[in-house]
């Protein structure tokens, strides 16, 4: 008796988890099993559908949250661009500020900007650890971004005299999709950072990178000038 409830248990699972099985025992005829099994595959259609209409409603829900915070942002924006931090920051009594569009819509691609908007904010007050906590959450599919996301956390944790991390992060905005206009700027930072974290050959070696991959670039005056500074810092170091 057991050994046939089993045989039936994964008989139905096989048919369950094979559509092509299921198709051809539906079409065949076999109503027994369908009589026999209507309760079992009822669920399992009411269940499949119940999915399709959650997932439909989060998207909806997702949708209509983004654009909320899209025109949520539209008031804090003008004040960032306008220089008025702190009402960009925590809002103005009437409009939520950036910090709370953060907290409210996190997750949606507003919610995302915010923290850059925010990020940037807090840097210009000189909140550089709450600052960098913020850039380092944003994210972007824009590399032009995204890299400019990775310089100003290294200008946060410069300002907290944390310049190697600060390098490391110089590093990756000017390695993020590398191009000529902005790489050798973020070098020059990461070069400046090796400076002050006393590693003078790590920044003799990153402004020979600007030498080299950069030749057209502006900072290549400034970065041959600089590397025999540092190469000269760098043997005496070492003496």
């Amino acid at each position: 008796m057991a050994k046939e409830t089993v045989q039936k248990h994964s008989e139905f699972e096989e048919l369950v988890e094979n559509p092509d099985a299921l198709a051809e025992r539906l079409t065949t005829g076999s109503e027994d099993f369908v009589k026999k099994n209507k309760t079992k595959l009822l669920g399992v259609f009411a269940a499949i559908a119940a999915i399709i209409v959650a997932g439909f409603l989060y998207y909806n829900h997702r949708t209509t949250q983004n654009q909320e915070a899209h025109e949520a942002m539209f008031q804090a924006v003008y004040y960032f661009e306008a220089d008025s931090l702190n009402k960009a920051l925590n809002g103005d009594g009437q409009y939520d500020g950036l910090l709370s569009i953060v907290d409210e819509y996190s997750g949606t691609e507003a919610g995302n900007l915010a923290k850059f908007y925010a990020g940037v904010a807090l840097l210009k007050q000189g909140n550089f650890a709450e600052a960098q906590s913020h850039l380092e959450d944003f994210k972007s599919d824009d590399y032009l971004m995204q890299a400019r996301a990775y310089s100003l956390t290294g200008d946060a944790l410069s300002e907290q005299g944390k310049y190697k991390e600060a390098a490391d992060l110089y590093n990756k905005a000017a390695n993020h999709n590398s191009n000529p206009y902005f790489s050798p700027q973020y070098l020059m930072k990461a070069a400046v950072a090796y400076e002050a974290a006393n590693d003078f050959q790590a920044a003799a070696n990153t402004y020979d990178k600007i030498i080299k991959d950069f030749v057209t670039s502006a900072e290549v005056t400034d970065a041959k000038k600089f590397k025999a500074r540092a190469e000269a810092m760098s043997g005496a170091a070492a003496n």
